[in-house]
């Protein structure tokens, strides 16, 4: 059906198309098509930009993290991410810094603005990225503009309406020209300099200290390797992508007639109506955590033995920590969208209706994992910490 635009809707976009036309006037950059243009050695500060996005599509971004610290592996990388999930990068590997970008104008205050302006526009930038692979975001284009990086790297999807290209960028690589998994897409951008990673896996890393405290915090059910770990998160932001919660009532107490494991329950902060409906529906023991941040949801999904949960950011902060799960999926197809790896395995029917996905086939898929970690549980400490500055 032929959607309708209103008036207002229309008088909006004409004024956006006049702004973007002005813009392309006086910020286009010239293609560089002679791309040995680009010297590797030279590159000494990259500014990855990252801030509009969910925390499943970051995540999927993280290779290219990777990606750029082995090609070059003595630069000063740096990221430009969301307040709401900057915590699932805070402690990455591949990176010398985080700058926030506040999704709320009410969270700016002048000495945070202060810390922006200094972080991003008074350092000398060779290399500029945005990331605009799955959504294209104004607010990352004029970071990189005014970051007056030598080169700005983005892709040539997602072009504004009225315009012939991305004209922020001197460096564009091409749209894919058929569809492909998400981590593919952003590692495009970046492979039309040459960079790569033979590694799709998503990553993100933990605090030493706060996993020891999480883990001494619930030792009964951490430190007895006896016993099989199960999360279940049971949330997910989207209504059509959750299974409802009976179903993970019903499987938990099969998984738990059957089995000798040990139960924990995660929901979201805006959740605590699922939480209660499963109270009264578990026939069951299990553990409820209650929601934390990020990077200690990231420290139980890495605690635990294997995740039940949806397609949500959930699933891929649970594949970050390379911890094996399950994940039911409705309307997405997790072709493009799975977290990438063999011990991660989306169900999902033909009709693509998280409620017509059964218990017994969750169950069966669940007990395949359960079976490959049976008796072979060997747990170290797991963390990984800050790469060193060289």
């Amino acid at each position: 059906m032929k959607k309708i635009i209103t008036f207002r809707e229309s008088v909006t976009l004409h004024l956006k198309r006049g702004f973007i036309t002005i813009l392309e006037k006086y910020f286009s950059k010239e293609p560089i098509k002679n791309i040995n243009q680009f010297e590797k050695n030279k590159i000494k500060n990259i500014l990855v930009i990252r801030p509009h996005d969910q925390l499943g599509d970051f995540l999927l971004s993280t290779p290219v993290l990777r990606a750029l610290r082995d090609f070059f592996p003595q630069a000063n990388i740096e990221l430009v991410v969301k307040d709401y999930f900057a915590d699932s990068v805070k402690y990455n590997n591949y990176i010398d810094n985080i700058v926030i970008v506040y999704e709320s104008l009410f969270k700016w205050t002048p000495g945070k603005l202060f810390k922006f302006v200094n972080a991003v526009f008074k350092k000398k930038w060779d290399l500029a990225i945005v990331l605009n692979s799955e959504s294209h975001s104004l607010t990352s284009d004029l970071i990189a503009h005014f970051s007056k990086a030598l080169f700005v790297l983005g892709s040539n999807n997602k072009k504004y309406p009225g315009t012939t290209r991305n004209f922020f960028y001197n460096l564009i690589s091409d749209s894919p020209k058929i569809k492909k998994h998400q981590t593919e897409r952003n590692l495009d951008i970046v492979r039309h300099l040459g960079i790569d990673t033979k590694n799709l896996q998503e990553t993100t890393h933990v605090n030493e200290a706060e996993y020891i405290k999480i883990k001494d915090s619930y030792k009964s059910i951490y430190e007895d390797k006896s016993k099989i770990v199960i999360g279940m998160h049971i949330g997910a932001n989207k209504v059509e992508n959750r299974w409802p919660v009976q179903n993970f009532c019903e499987l938990g107490y099969l998984l738990s007639e059957t089995h000798d494991l040990k139960i924990n329950i995660f929901w979201g902060p805006k959740e605590s109506d699922l939480k209660k409906q499963f109270s009264k529906r578990a026939r069951f023991q299990y553990t409820a955590i209650s929601p934390a941040n990020i990077q200690n949801l990231a420290i139980h999904f890495k605690l635990c033995d294997l995740v039940i949960c949806h397609d949500t950011g959930v699933m891929h902060l649970c594949a970050a920590v390379n911890t094996p799960l399950v994940a039911i999926f409705g309307p997405t197809d997790p072709k493009y969208w799975k977290p990438i790896g063999e011990d991660f395995i989306a169900i999902r029917n033909q009709d693509g209706v998280t409620g017509s996905v059964s218990v017994k086939q969750v169950k069966t898929t669940v007990e395949k994992l359960i079976n490959q970690v049976q008796g072979s549980k060997v747990q170290g400490s797991g963390f990984k910490g800050k790469r060193k500055k060289k």
